[in-house]
C-alpha cells in the first residue's frame, strides 16, 4: 500500500496515536543524544516534530529551537506538554515540501518524517537550511523485506506497533550521502542500525534505523 503522506494522512494518523499523559516522561531518540549532545548549543529546526520529544530535549540542553510539523493535532499535543525549559520550542505549523526558515540553523534534525514528495527530495531541502560550520542530523527507516505498512502506522514512532514503512519512505545511508556534495559537508556519521523499543502492550518491537550526521563546510 503506498501513501501521499499529505496532511490528511497525518491528521488521520496522530487521531489513531494515543496521546502522551501530561507530565509523562518520554525519552528522546538515543541517536539524537549520541549524535549531537556533545554540541554546542545555538539554533536548531526539528523538522517533522511529531509531539515534540526531540525539541523539547533539544530545548533543554539549551538549544533554541523551532519545531515544524504538518498535523495542528500534533502541534498542538506538544505545545501543551510541560517541559520544565524556560526556553520552550516555537511550534510552526508548516508543510515542510513548501516551507521556507527565514534562517539556516545550527543545527537541522529529522526523525522518521514522511513528507509528500520523495524521501532524497526532503532530505535535500532540509539540509539546504543549515548554516555553515553547522550540523544536519537526518534518521530514517531502512526498509526491510518481507514486511508490509498499513493503514495509520506507528511505526518509528515512540507508541510503535507492528507495522513498518514502505520502500518510498525508506532511505539508506548510502543514499542519503551520495547526495551530501563532499566539497560541501564532511560525513561524520553514515549507519544502519537495528534497535528494540517496548511497545506500550510490552512487546519488543525491532527498529531498522538509518543514522547520518554531517557537517557543512560553507
Amino acid at each position: 500500500m503506498t501513501h501521499d503522506f499529505d496532511e490528511d494522512y497525518w491528521e488521520g494518523h496522530w487521531r489513531q496515536v494515543p496521546r502522551d499523559g501530561r507530565g509523562r516522561v518520554v525519552e528522546p531518540n538515543p541517536h539524537l543524544v549520541r549524535e549531537v549532545g556533545d554540541l554546542p548549543p545555538g539554533t536548531a529546526l526539528e523538522a517533522g516534530c511529531g509531539e515534540g520529544t526531540e525539541a523539547i530535549w533539544l530545548a533543554s540542553r539549551g538549544w533554541r529551537v523551532t519545531a515544524a510539523d504538518i498535523s495542528a493535532d500534533v502541534l498542538a499535543r506538544a505545545a501543551a506538554r510541560d517541559t520544565g525549559s524556560r526556553d520552550d520550542p516555537t511550534w510552526v505549523r508548516a508543510d515542510l515540501t513548501t516551507w521556507q526558515p527565514d534562517a539556516r540553523f545550527d543545527l537541522v534534525t529529522t526523525h522518521y518524517a514522511h513528507p509528500a514528495t520523495s524521501q532524497s527530495e526532503f532530505y535535500d531541502r532540509i539540509a539546504g537550511w543549515v548554516a555553515p560550520g553547522g550540523t544536519l542530523l537526518i534518521v530514517g527507516h531502512t526498509h526491510v523485506e518481507g514486511h508490509t505498512h498499513s493503514g495509520h502506522e506507528q511505526a518509528g514512532h515512540e507508541h510503535a506497533g507492528e507495522h513498518w514503512p514502505p520502500a518510498e519512505a525508506s532511505a539508506t545511508a548510502a543514499g542519503i550521502t551520495a547526495r551530501l556534495d563532499p566539497g560541501d559537508w564532511e560525513v561524520v556519521t553514515a549507519e544502519e542500525r537495528t534497535r528494540t523499543l517496548t511497545a506500550p502492550d510490552g512487546r519488543a518491537v525491532p527498529l531498522h534505523d538509518v543514522v547520518v550526521r554531517a557537517t557543512r563546510r560553507r
